[in-house]
């Protein structure tokens, strides 16, 4: 593959390195598009009691993406109508990774407690004004954490994303009475909406698998209908009470997501490479693995221009290994899966340019001569 002025310049089996400025052997590993995450919290800032809305709970892109092949995050939900202005010009505008952004159907975003549960607040024309003001930046709608039995939350953003075309990402659960998760993925969703958190097993939430080990009738109906359904880890999000008997009955997730966040990233999820080897040892295919953080990421997103590595694409390039050994893998409920693979990040590209190198495999080797070379320059 080769890569001029910041894209994918050709892509064949023999290309001669000869015509390069810098080569890279990736001999032994995988080149993949750069790694798209759907589901991250990295509208940070300092904010008392902000939560991922300009406050403490959110992380700083740059720190987490390219290290693990990452060259696309989107925010879930951090912000609204009201300050996504804020967000673009804090974080989107000032990081060398690509920020995208689920806008909140409640206008303040998602600084937690009483100002997620005010349904005057959860405005769909606002919504889709901002939304029609920053296409392609503005991915999608999130709905999350509201408390009480009403459907407004998300018959609101189903509302704006029906009239600006984006897809509507649900966090469910958390209601009292508890809603239908059945009506939710067969009434409200539309085709191409996305349930997060899909191996949750959390009060206020019926989980996808019953309590005889089987994926409930109506979640396969569900995606058969176009539902997508995102791995959404997080900190409390995933158990493999859930993860592991859906996999073993061909219930892959779509995406697999991060929801990165301060408590998520030093707990059982780690990062996107970590979420994604747990996936790879319950039995999902290395290609299929790559896709949901790739081209089908991409595609749940709606941004035909990210995800594959064709000729005349943005030059976004995770160089991945698989490493063998023995691992140990942990769910939210502390419990540890064995595994045997784990995936690594050995270069990330975006935009032409090297922004990680595990083990300098795009750099040459060092040799005195070469730092004679360079004092005698200085001299």
């Amino acid at each position: 593959m080769a890569v001029a002025g910041g894209k994918i310049a050709a892509v064949a089996a023999n290309l001669a390195p000869a015509r390069a400025r810098d080569v890279v052997d990736a001999h032994g590993f995988y080149v993949t598009p750069g790694l798209i995450d759907i589901h991250a919290h990295v509208f940070w800032g300092s904010e008392s009691n902000a939560a991922y809305s300009n406050g403490y709970s959110a992380v700083q892109p740059d720190s987490h993406s390219f290290r693990s092949g990452q060259t696309t995050l989107v925010d879930a939900g951090g912000s609204g109508w009201r300050n996504f202005p804020q967000f673009k010009e804090q974080v989107i505008d000032r990081s060398k990774t690509r920020v995208l952004a689920f806008l909140n159907i409640v206008g303040s975003g998602m600084k937690g407690g009483p100002v997620e549960q005010n349904l005057s607040d959860m405005d769909s024309k606002l919504t889709a004004m901002r939304i029609r003001q920053y296409p392609g930046v503005i991915v999608g709608i999130k709905v999350a954490h509201y408390s009480g039995p009403e459907w407004d939350p998300v018959t609101r953003a189903v509302a704006a994303g029906r009239e600006t075309n984006v897809p509507v990402m649900v966090d469910f659960g958390g209601h009292t009475p508890p809603l239908s998760l059945e009506d939710l993925l067969l009434t409200h969703l539309r085709p191409g909406d996305i349930l997060t958190h899909m191996y949750a097993h959390v009060s206020g939430r019926m989980s996808i698998v019953d309590d005889e080990g089987k994926v409930r009738p109506y979640v396969w109906e569900a995606r058969k209908r176009g539902v997508i359904f995102d791995a959404g880890h997080g900190a409390g999000s995933f158990v493999f009470g859930q993860a592991i008997p859906a996999m073993k009955q061909g219930f892959y997730p779509d995406v697999i997501s991060t929801d990165l966040h301060i408590g998520s990233m030093n707990g059982g999820m780690k990062d996107i490479l970590n979420t994604m080897s747990k996936f790879l040892n319950m039995g999902m295919p290395l290609q299929d693995v790559i896709k949901a953080n790739t081209s089908k990421a991409a595609d749940v997103i709606r941004r035909p221009d990210l995800g594959h590595l064709s000729v005349g694409a943005d030059a976004d390039v995770a160089v991945l290994n698989v490493l063998h050994g023995t691992f140990g893998f942990v769910d939210v409920a502390g419990g540890k899966m064995p595994g045997d693979r784990k995936l690594e990040c050995e270069l990330t590209v975006k935009g032409g340019q090297v922004v990680w190198d595990l083990n300098g495999i795009s750099r040459p080797l060092w040799n005195a001569n070469r730092l004679e070379q360079a004092n005698g320059k200085r001299q």
